[in-house]
């Protein structure tokens, strides 16, 4: 009969749990490697072509300027400087043709309210808009201010600017103030 005796002075213990733990530390140690790895290989891949997007810019930028230059410099001849003066002119003169004169005083006699009548009327053209100066005659206080807050709303009458109010110098009209204003007029 044979008995099984362990003589040793230490017992065999096993290291199962041990090795396993360390390998699915390994495991996902590994797996955090590799998604870091590939982070990093997206990362430069896309700095790369972020880099390359910038030089074609920069490059786009000197083609653009370079042309600019050019024309800048074709359009600074003596010849060509005066064909540019000469178009501007006739640009303006057309601006000014082309502008409905009827179409504004059919928008400010909607703004007009009752009690309130023009005396006065100076259109000009200034940089492309209409500015007009208004002298206009109100019967009472209360339809100056209506008057006022229609230009306000109007969207036609902008940049209200009211230059004085005071009394009329004849006594045989029946307004009771005058106003002069500034508006610009807008085409649209």
């Amino acid at each position: 009969m044979r008995v099984k005796l362990n003589l040793s002075t230490k017992p065999l213990e096993t290291h199962r749990r041990f090795f396993l733990f360390s390998g699915v530390t390994g495991v996902l140690a590994a797996i955090l490697f590799l998604v870091l790895g590939w982070h990093l290989h997206s990362a430069r891949k896309a700095d790369a072509a972020f880099r390359s997007q910038i030089a074609n810019n920069l490059h786009r930028i000197d083609v653009l300027t370079a042309e600019r230059q050019e024309l800048e410099r074709f359009f600074s001849e003596p010849g060509n400087a005066q064909l540019h003066d000469r178009s501007a002119f006739v640009n303006t003169i057309l601006d000014a043709r082309s502008f409905n004169w009827t179409r504004m005083f059919m928008d400010l006699e909607k703004v007009l309210p009752g009690g309130v009548h023009v005396l006065n009327i100076e259109p000009k053209q200034v940089n492309g808009q209409a500015v007009v100066k208004l002298t206009v005659g109100a019967a009472s206080e209360e339809e100056k201010l209506n008057f006022l807050r229609a230009l306000e709303q109007s969207g036609k009458f902008s940049h209200l600017q009211l230059i004085s109010i005071r009394a009329p110098h004849q006594e045989t009209t029946r307004d009771q103030l005058i106003l002069e204003l500034m508006v610009i007029y807008s085409r649209a």
